[in-house]
């Protein structure tokens, strides 16, 4: 358990009731604090009230009274408009912080390891994780992945904390120095939130932002910006910065070459791993995870054959490229997590044969990253609010069908993919949209993928050859945050 007995005797105010703001307030209510807990959707508040809490409507209160707001990351704090409570507060000087920056005071002297970019950090955080894992350290794997900050065990400085950070979450984790700090790479996604790409880019810089210079930054080079803050951090930080790729040479970093995972940390160059041959990790972005993972491990004394086996027997995760199964010659994969164009355009690049069924609720993406990866598509099934805008902007390049519900999605590509079962056909769950038009979240929308997949005449339980399933990790309660 985590000891907040520090704010026993203090008011502090919870503001957003999904699972990371209930976590806060059961946690600070067990630890002796006053916690006034609330949230505007109604039965939010019901769910807390069942479960003892007292809701107070927090801008009803005297904002003096209160020592501490903790915050959901869902909830503005600044763009496009704060929050009317958050506001509220701020204006009397009251910390706005969130469940995290409660983790790292409760717990000062454990490993910290943050990762954040706009894609792929789940995969990355769970890799580390379960690296780290397998080589017998002792971990504790959230943040904005899986288990709540304040429901992971407590660690001394035996222990790492493996986690998921995204923007929304860096804005309200000021103390956090992390021992190994990873950017995987930035692309827009949640504009809105940070009040245009400055913004956004500056939120996920703060994850170096408390660093000492005995600590460590890993930073992806394969897109521009990201490339752009590594150059900076490595002419200017003083602390050590390593670099790593997925698909190009990275002298003193890490690197995938020729299908090889490549360790030049100590510049030799040494092939580790054939990464082709992990099929929970595929395409090139799944390469630079890999990387990350193995500099991060380095970094906290995992020893190389150690990170090559933790790498090797990584199950995955649900949601992420996750092989649904196989049927009359034709591979279900979901990737449902993938609710932006980046993310898709990383899933279409690792398949030959794709029968792609996306859409949902747009992001106002422009579908330029897609373009490189079309040609591998052989018609698109499109869902959800976005279908019809989404379809326009394929025409021309991908014959494509307005299918409007997922099932109907599901039957469509399945009858064309069977035609061509001779190719390796790929059914692609990778919607590059939200999911909230016809879903509560995109573990939602690929829960219904699986199983619809394994509805199919034709299916059978071990089609796939596998003994288990990837872990089901669900979010902290803000699901799709960047």
């Amino acid at each position: 358990m985590i000891d907040l007995t520090g704010y026993q005797g203090k008011t502090i105010a919870v503001l957003g009731l999904g699972r990371s703001g209930l976590s806060a307030a059961r946690t600070l209510t067990r630890c002796g604090a006053e916690v006034w807990a609330w949230d505007d959707d109604a039965a939010a508040r019901s769910r807390a009230a069942g479960e003892g809490l007292a809701l107070v409507d927090i801008a009803g209160r005297d904002p003096k009274a209160v020592d501490a707001l903790i915050l959901s990351p869902g909830i503005p704090h600044t763009h496009p408009a704060p929050h009317p409570i958050v506001d509220g507060l701020k204006c009397a000087d009251v910390p706005v912080i969130g469940d995290i920056e409660l983790l790292v005071g409760a717990c000062p002297e454990a490993v910290y390891v943050g990762v954040t970019g706009t894609n792929g950090k789940s995969t990355t955080t769970a890799l580390i994780g379960h690296v780290l894992g397998t080589a017998g350290r002792r971990v504790g794997i959230g943040g904005n992945l899986g288990t709540p900050a304040l429901e992971l065990d407590a660690l001394a400085d035996d222990g790492t904390y493996v986690l998921e950070m995204s923007s929304y979450q860096l804005e309200i984790t000021p103390s956090l120095a992390c021992d190994v700090a990873v950017l995987l790479n930035v692309s827009a996604d949640h504009l809105d939130r940070h009040g245009g790409m400055d913004g956004y880019v500056a939120a996920k810089k703060r994850i170096f932002e408390n660093q000492r210079r005995d600590q460590l930054a890993v930073v992806g080079i394969d897109d521009p910006v990201a490339a752009a803050i590594h150059a900076d951090l490595a002419a200017s930080s003083g602390r050590r910065v390593v670099a790593v790729s997925g698909h190009r040479k990275v002298p003193g970093g890490v690197y995938v070459e020729g299908g090889y995972l490549i360790d030049d940390l100590d510049g030799a160059a040494v092939r580790r791993c054939q990464i082709a041959d992990v099929i929970s990790l595929p395409g090139a972005h799944n390469g630079q995870n890999a990387a990350a993972a193995f500099a991060a491990a380095m970094a906290l004394g995992v020893g190389p054959a150690e990170a090559v086996d933790g790498i090797r027997s990584y199950p995955g995760l649900a949601h992420r490229q996750e092989a649904v199964a196989l049927v009359d010659g034709v591979l279900y994969v979901n990737d449902s997590k993938a609710t932006n164009v980046d993310a898709a355009s990383r899933a279409l690049a690792c398949y030959d044969t794709v029968f792609w069924i996306a859409g949902g609720r747009s992001k106002g993406d422009e579908i330029d990253a897609l373009r490189p990866y079309l040609d591998r598509v052989r018609e698109a099934f499109l869902i959800g609010e976005a279908a019809e805008a989404f379809g326009a902007s394929l025409k021309g390049r991908v014959a494509w069908a307005n299918c409007g519900d997922l099932e109907t999605a599901v039957e469509s590509a399945r009858l064309k993919a069977v035609q061509n079962a001779a190719q390796n056909p790929v059914v692609l769950l990778s919607p590059a949209c939200a999911s909230f038009d016809q879903f509560d979240n995109f573990e939602a929308r690929g829960e219904a993928y699986k199983r619809l997949v394994h509805d199919l005449p034709g299916h059978h339980a071990d089609a796939l050859g596998k003994s288990t399933t990837p872990p089901q990790l669900p979010g902290a309660g803000e699901e799709e945050a960047a």
